[in-house]
């Protein structure tokens, strides 16, 4: 998932190792106490989830799916019941393999979890039928209607499973280190074209019914659906683009270097075992830059710039398809393994299609944020570490950029230290021999002490490994510095600007947008309005690309310019990604004036927002319908 240089925000509570109470289902069962473990009801280690077969139809109508789940299972232990992680879903029956019909339990509602759904199960059971809906308190799913969408024609929905939503659309065992395949059987309106993690369809069936194969195994925050108007352009034998009509042609075309991406990714860490990778463009409201939802992924419409400023993010999906995807964090205590790995892997895919300097800006660019956050947090600030213990936080808070970029300048410290050809060798063999397996932070640094630094811990202890891993802040001794001359060149404009320049004087002739970034963050914050209409008159930064208009926007905040506000209005209407406008409205939120406009624009803005989004804002806002 694309949150590199992501905000802070307030933390979500709740208690740890809660002992549920069950309370009678549709059929009562026996009532063991059941312990939360990794922010799930599941016990794999007594019985795990091996495949799942999905048929549900989807109604926009009612804004429900409705059908069957069917779970393979393994019983390693001989045990009588299975444990299954669900939230807000309507159960109306569960069977076992010859139609028996079991006896089931859910649980109270746990905040942030929802229910465990406790099936009743023989030793020898193999199979387990679920029936039921989902409701509309479903998480992961976002129905849209028409006018949500671009064109405005048909309604669209959009699953986000990431980080514990899956349960809300899929009884199953929601928790990264349980990997499963799947099939499914989708059926829509026959104007609407389904796609899943899986296999796909690039025209419209004509009955509406859709068939689904995902034969690698994945965990369950990848499982993922859409639903809508799109056509598909290929722009590879193994890869393309989804969008809708009025939109497919600019985003193959902004998207064109993906095949150069994979190809370059596999040269350096091997095989792509996915078969293919597509992207598919959402509507505004999705609140990420992109998902990497395997085969497919989730992307905003924001990266279709017109001029392929921000396909670093395309980049990034990819290099999930071996950190996250291939080898996942056993919990999100270690979701560092999925974010630093992959925000490594996209800085190495840039370099060698765009360049050394392009993927040393942003490697400044993501320094800048890391310093600036843990400036504002604190240096002993707990989420500034790599290994985060999680079990009383909200896994999809935003707890900053130290698993992105603290865990991208770890594996560059590394890289630095033992040089690049044996680092990629290591990294190479880590990707192989950890394929479709789960990673958890203390193995993976054994694996790292005995396969890259032959078992020496001497080596380990002057490369300050725990240090870097397990405490907060940044290690000052071994930080790798990235140099770019062209930002250099920007930080001389930068001291003309402050030293009163006219912005047409400036030498900006073929600027990039890292290097516009730059100069944004960089120039002194506060301005008389004669300079902002300059710079506005000057270089339009109200029409650049998305993450240029989040920085400008900041400026016209800051200065409380006021020609500017109809466009950070329309911008924090049009816009859902999460990262793009949470700093503005934090930042609107610092003063009367401001809290009093963000207050009426989100009253406008937020039923187009997804609940991710939302949840953050309305903290910000103090929104009435936030809980705290």
């Amino acid at each position: 998932m694309r949150s590199v240089r992501a905000p802070r925000s307030r933390f979500g509570r709740v208690t740890g190792g809660l002992l549920l109470a069950l309370v009678v289902g549709t059929q009562a069962c026996s009532r063991p106490e059941a312990t939360i473990q990794n922010h799930s009801f599941a016990r794999p280690d007594e019985v795990v989830m091996k495949h799942l077969d999905l048929d549900l139809r989807v109604d926009f109508e009612t804004q429900r799916l409705s059908g069957m789940a069917l779970i393979e299972i393994e019983n390693k232990s001989g045990a009588a019941q299975l444990h299954l992680d669900t939230w807000a879903l309507r159960i109306s029956r569960v069977e076992l393999d010859d139609g028996y019909e079991a006896t089931f339990a859910l649980g109270d509602s746990v905040p942030l979890l929802g229910r465990a759904l406790i099936i009743d199960i023989r030793p020898e059971t193999k199979r387990v039928t679920i029936h039921y809906e989902t409701t509309r308190d479903a998480r992961a799913l976002q129905w849209l209607s028409p006018a949500q969408t671009r064109d405005g024609k048909h309604p669209f929905l959009y699953t986000q499973s990431q980080a514990i939503h899956a349960r809300s659309w899929v009884p199953c065992q929601d928790v990264p280190s349980v990997r499963f395949s799947y099939h499914a059987i989708i059926q829509v309106p026959t104007d609407l074209l389904a796609l899943m993690s899986a296999s796909n369809a690039t025209t419209k069936t004509d009955d509406g019914v859709y068939a689904f194969e995902m034969l690698q195994p994945i965990p369950a925050y990848l499982l993922a659906l859409a639903v809508g108007d799109v056509e598909h352009r290929a722009i590879s034998e193994r890869c393309g683009v989804y969008a809708e009509p009025s939109m497919v042609e600019a985003a193959a075309w902004e998207f064109a270097d993906m095949e150069r991406m994979m190809v370059e990714a596999e040269a350096m860490y091997g095989p792509y075992r996915w078969d293919r990778f597509d992207v598919i463009v959402l509507p505004p409201s999705f609140p990420f830059g992109g998902m990497e939802n395997p085969r497919l992924t989730f992307a905003t419409p924001i990266l279709v710039a017109g001029d392929r400023s921000l396909v670093a993010t395309i980049a990034h999906e990819l290099a999930h398809s071996w950190s996250g995807n291939l080898v996942t964090n056993a919990s999100w205590d270690d979701f560092w393994l999925n974010e630093g790995f992959t925000t490594y892997f996209e800085r190495r895919i840039m370099e060698r299609i765009y360049g050394r300097d392009v993927s040393e800006m942003h490697a400044l660019l993501g320094m800048d944020d890391m310093r600036e956050e843990i400036a504002d947090l604190g240096p002993e600030a707990a989420t500034t570490a790599l290994y985060v213990d999680l079990s009383k936080l909200d896994p999809d808070e935003d707890l900053g950029s130290a698993a992105y970029e603290k865990g991208y300048f770890f594996l560059r410290m590394l890289e630095e230290s033992v040089g690049r050809e044996a680092w990629d060798a290591f990294l190479r063999a880590y990707f192989d021999e950890h394929a479709f397996q789960s990673m958890t932070t203390t193995r993976f640094i054994d694996y790292l002490r005995d396969q890259l630094l032959a078992g020496d811990v001497e080596r380990m202890r002057e490369l300050r490994v725990d240090e870097w891993v397990f405490e907060p802040g940044l290690p000052p001794a071994n930080m790798p510095q990235p140099q770019s001359g062209r930002f250099a060149a920007v930080d001389a404009q930068i001291a003309a600007w402050d030293a009163g320049a006219d912005a047409s004087a400036l030498q900006v002739e073929g600027w990039v947008s890292q290097e516009w970034d730059h100069f944004l963050t960089h120039i002194a914050s506060r301005m008389p309005p004669e300079r902002m209409a300059d710079l506005d008159a000057t270089f339009h930064f109200a029409q650049s690309n998305g993450e240029l208009q989040r920085s400008w926007y900041l400026l016209v905040i800051e200065n409380e310019w006021e020609p500017g506000y109809a466009g950070l209005q329309e911008f924090l209407v049009t816009v859902g990604r999460r990262w793009l406008i949470r700093p503005l409205y934090a930042k609107l939120a610092e003063s009367e004036w401001g809290g009093e406009f963000a207050r009426r624009v989100y009253a406008q803005a937020r039923p187009g927002y997804h609940a991710l989004t939302t949840a953050t804002m309305d903290a910000i806002l103090e929104w009435p319908s936030a809980s705290h």
